[in-house]
């Protein structure tokens, strides 16, 4: 089977641009590709992508299991869990280990939910 070559008639209204325009068109175009994913990424989460972002964290995947199930229980999970276990160490001057430890022994979710449906967000 024999392609038929039309590269010439497809390429005809790239023709005329530059270097540097042709690779803002090719930026242009990568980003509308990627923006429905980026936003994808931002609105949704599941518990299985909060436990991959714990584990990347150092975090066991027991360690993440409870912290991600605690997320759920008090109605965090919308806001990441790296990033309340972040926030919670940054505001309270912990380690982050030390903060998603806490919160594995049942410590310091009053302080998480404060932080986020307190409007410090």
């Amino acid at each position: 089977m024999k392609r038929n070559d039309d590269f010439q008639e497809r390429r005809k209204h790239l023709a005329d641009l530059s270097d540097e325009q042709l690779e803002a068109r090719f930026w242009e175009l990568a980003n509308k590709l990627v923006d429905p994913l980026l936003e994808m990424g931002y609105e949704y989460t599941s518990p299985a992508v909060e436990r991959s972002v714990l584990l990347r964290m150092g975090f066991s995947s027991l360690e993440a299991k409870a912290i991600v199930d605690g997320c759920i229980e008090h109605n965090l999970i919308d806001h990441g869990t790296g990033n309340v276990i972040y926030r919670l160490a940054k505001n309270s001057n912990m380690e982050i280990r030390d903060a998603g430890l806490e919160l594995i022994e049942g410590r310091l979710w009053d302080e998480a939910e404060s932080l986020f449906n307190g409007g410090n967000q």
